[in-house]
């Protein structure tokens, strides 16, 4: 009996451990297009407030260790308040999205010299990015498999890179350039 246990035990925490990285990575593939696409050109102006790009590329894995743990806390706020369903875990995430993103902007704009587009950018962008991976989650609470979880998350991902060129390559985003 305790073999079987362990089994089922081994079993769940792969599927936490396969769905929050599901919501993870969907939330770097819309990171990218929201930063490289959307409010890339608010990056190019130099400013006080941001990191110049070298420095900024070379952090980039602590802010992504940062939606990590944000996509964990909201794994568990979701399983708290038993949410089910893309829309409802969409909709939870969005929220909790616009609470902490709301706050830290406030807080950043009465401490900085960061202009109110780059703030609004950042609230609203991260508030969606935050209910996009409150979509995969809340998919999983409702039954999901993780193959399906998946493959949708990797057709989105490849879907936002490509809308992230397509802005580049229309110059309505400032293309990327590799530093040397």
């Amino acid at each position: 009996m305790r073999s079987a246990e362990t089994s089922e035990e081994r079993n769940g925490a792969f599927r936490v451990l396969g769905v929050v990285g599901a919501a993870w990575v969907l939330s770097l593939g819309f990171d990218l297009l929201l930063h490289a696409g959307v409010l890339a050109k608010l990056y190019v102006e130099p400013s006080p407030f941001l990191l110049q790009p070298e420095e900024a590329f070379h952090r980039i894995p602590l802010g992504y260790l940062a939606f990590l743990v944000l996509t964990f806390g909201l794994y568990w706020l979701l399983r708290r308040l038993g949410t089910r369903g893309a829309a409802p875990g969409f909709r939870l995430g969005g929220i909790a999205g616009w609470v902490v993103w709301g706050a830290l902007t406030v807080g950043l704009y009465s401490i900085s010299t960061a202009g109110w587009p780059l703030l609004l950018g950042w609230w609203l962008g991260q508030s969606i990015e935050l209910g996009l991976a409150g979509a995969v989650l809340g998919s999983a609470a409702a039954g999901a498999s993780l193959k399906r979880i998946w493959v949708v998350v990797a057709f989105a991902v490849v879907g936002c890179i490509a809308v992230t060129v397509v802005l580049q390559t229309l110059g309505l985003a400032p293309a990327m350039r590799v530093m040397r």
